[in-house]
C-alpha cells in the first residue's frame, strides 16, 4: 500500500471544523527512532528508516510528475525486507548490523496520536516531543489527512482528493513541515540544511 498525506498546522477553530462529523477511532502513544548516516545518505533522498514499537520500517518516496502539495510513501515493514534493500547480511541483530554500515540514531520522538475517520479520509492529530536527553523542550503539534492507495497510478488522484477535502473544510493549502523537518530545523541545523539543499525540505520563504 502507498500512503498519501498532507500536513496542516491547525488552530482550535480549524481543528474543530475539520473534526465535525468525524468518527473517533482511538488514541495511542508511540516512540519513533530514526536512523541515518553522518552524511545523511538516506534522508537526503527522502528515505526514512525508523523503529516503532520495536519494529523497523522503511519509508520510500513515491515520485510524481504532477506538482502537488501532498507527499506519498511506500512503507516497507520487517527487518528481512529492509536487509534485502540495504544489502545488509544477518550477522547479529538488525540494529547492530546497520550500525556497522554507519547508521546511527539522529531523532527520537514520542507521539500521542488521536485518529479519526471522515468521508473516507483518515485524520491524525499528533502531539510530538523529543525524548533524547537535553531535548525535552521540543514539542510539536501537527495534523495529517491521509488516503491509502494500492498502486502508483492512483497517487495523483488521491492527492487531489485530499486537497479538495481540505478546501471543503476551509483549511489552508500551504507548506507545512512534518515532525522530523521541524525537529531538525530546531535541533540539527546542519542536517536540516542538507535536506533543503537536496530538495527534500523546502525552507520557509
Amino acid at each position: 500500500m502507498i500512503e498519501i498525506e498532507k500536513k496542516f498546522k491547525l488552530n482550535e477553530l480549524e481543528a474543530a471544523r475539520l473534526l465535525e462529523g468525524a468518527e473517533f477511532i482511538g488514541e495511542k502513544t508511540f516512540t519513533d527512532v530514526y536512523y541515518d548516516t553522518s552524511e545523511f545518505a538516506l534522508t537526503k533522498n527522502d528515505i526514512w528508516l525508523r523503529k516503532r514499537a520495536g519494529e523497523f520500517q522503511l519509508k520510500l518516496p513515491v515520485f510524481q510528475k504532477e506538482k502537488v502539495q501532498t507527499t506519498g510513501f511506500q512503507e516497507i515493514e520487517g527487518e528481512d525486507k529492509i536487509r534485502e534493500i540495504f544489502a545488509v547480511a544477518p550477522v547479529l541483530d538488525f540494529e547492530t548490523d546497520i550500525k556497522a554500515f554507519g547508521y546511527e540514531i539522529f531523532c527520537q520522538l514520542r507521539t500521542t496520536r488521536k485518529k479519526y475517520q471522515k468521508e473516507g479520509f483518515e485524520i491524525d492529530l499528533d502531539d510530538a516531543v523529543s525524548v533524547l536527553p537535553g531535548e525535552e523542550d521540543f514539542v510539536y503539534k501537527i495534523t495529517e489527512i491521509e488516503l491509502l492507495v494500492e498502486n502508483k497510478e492512483e497517487v495523483s488522484s488521491a492527492s487531489k482528493k485530499i486537497e479538495e477535502f481540505a478546501t471543503k473544510n476551509q483549511l489552508k493549502l500551504e507548506k507545512t513541515w512534518g515532525k522530523i523537518a521541524q525537529y531538525l530545523f530546531q535541533k540539527k541545523p546542519k542536517h536540516f540544511e542538507a535536506l533543503v539543499v537536496a530538495g527534500v525540505v523546502k525552507a520557509e520563504d
